[in-house]
């Protein structure tokens, strides 16, 4: 049995961690090293430094303690110039200016979604989820008979992202099931796309592909992998831990009622308070200084942000829940990481967020007797359901 705690420096299984990991990670220090030997930071400085630092990255492969899975990997665990090509390829679909003409779409989905949310209801399956597979599913074009099968493939892949340490033997099989699964499927529907492009993503895509040297097939496939799972699943647990934490702070809810103009400013306290992504990890790629502790050539870090981001140093009463907090200029949450990993779809993770919780809340919803079910990840925190009573 691997001694989970031992390497990480928390034990990752343990029910008070599930429910709150924040008061774990309160005990440990600002950087240290583990009984097993892995670097662990908890400060907002270095984790923010560390991230935006070239003499960190995704090389070596193997990640040592952390044990990386050798496969192939998509622009998000990729190191210049590998990364700045495939990035530059698909960023043009999520510009600020572009995610903000989806806003009707969105709108009308999650109105269309909260008409079903009567007497008790769940959350996660009546607006989380189904929200941004759904936008996500049009956007690279995936025909809406083919949606339901995303669900699977995407808990197996979600899971996945945590290290191979914590895997049952049942999951690492999921995840490579769903991975086959997935990129036979979108093998196909690219082959269908490149015969009778549409106007969609993944017809984009298949485009620069076919320009030979600039996006390869097993590239575009990656990437595809990569847009399902961080395209919808951190958008998933960025409404569920908003939601509950709103509904755990009647004060800030009452206040997000009267200022609806306000949300994106909410939403991004929310994001700094419980975040959807709770840590990444990087290797040093030469030898390397930091607050002067040598991380030598190849040694793996953990960057606990979900820790930096109550970090004390940066944060004022850092656990308080605050919605005010970014209607001032307030220091810069890493819930959506740092330098030229920064996330993506922020923005459209932003707008859906904003939308789907100002919509929920426009109705009387309480939080039902039951308490709220984790999901089983690390990397990637969020409930496996949040039951809620309409009036």
């Amino acid at each position: 049995m691997v001694d989970a705690a031992a390497i990480l420096g928390f034990d990752p299984f343990a029910p008070a961690f599930r429910a709150d990991p924040y008061a774990q990670y309160r005990q440990l220090g600002t950087l240290g090293r583990t009984p097993a030997g892995l670097w662990v930071t908890t400060s907002h400085r270095l984790c923010e430094r560390v991230l935006r630092d070239p003499r960190f990255g995704h090389r070596p492969e193997t990640g040592g303690i952390w044990g990386e899975e050798p496969r192939r990997r998509s622009f998000l665990l990729l190191d210049p110039p590998d990364h700045t090509r495939l990035r530059r390829l698909v960023s043009k679909a999520f510009t600020p200016r572009l995610v903000e003409r989806l806003r009707p779409r969105v709108e009308e989905l999650v109105d269309e979604l909260l008409d079903g949310l009567t007497g008790r209801a769940d959350v996660i399956a009546s607006l989380a989820y189904p929200l941004p597979v759904r936008l996500i599913s049009e956007l690279l074009g995936v025909p809406p008979e083919d949606r339901d099968r995303f669900k699977g493939w995407s808990d197996a892949l979600a899971r996945g992202l945590d290290p191979e340490f914590l895997l049952p033997d049942a999951d690492v099989a999921r995840r490579h099931e769903a991975r086959v699964e997935f990129t036979t499927y979108f093998r196909a529907l690219a082959a269908r796309r490149r015969e009778e492009p549409e106007d969609d993503l993944l017809s984009a895509l298949v485009a620069v592909s076919d320009g030979g040297d600039v996006l390869s097939e097993p590239e575009l496939l990656a990437t595809c992998v990569l847009l399902l799972v961080a395209g919808h699943e951190t958008t998933v647990n960025l409404i569920g831990n908003g939601a509950l934490a709103l509904l755990r702070h009647p004060d800030q809810l009452a206040w997000f009622r009267e200022h609806p103009e306000a949300a994106p400013a909410a939403v991004e306290e929310l994001l700094r308070y419980d975040p959807p992504v709770q840590l990444s990890t990087r290797s040093a790629l030469e030898d390397v200084e930091l607050d002067g502790t040598k991380i030598a050539l190849g040694e793996p870090i953990l960057l606990l942000t979900g820790a930096a981001n109550r970090d004390p140093e940066v944060f004022d009463e850092p656990e308080r829940l605050d919605l005010t907090r970014y209607t001032r200029d307030a220091p810069r949450h890493l819930a959506f990481g740092s330098g030229i990993h920064f996330c993506l779809g922020a923005p459209l993770a932003r707008l859906e967020g904003e939308i789907a919780l100002r919509r929920l809340f426009e109705r009387e919803v309480a939080l039902d007797e039951t308490p709220p079910a984790y999901r089983d990840n690390l990397v990637l925190r969020g409930l496996a359901e949040l039951r809620v009573t309409r009036a």
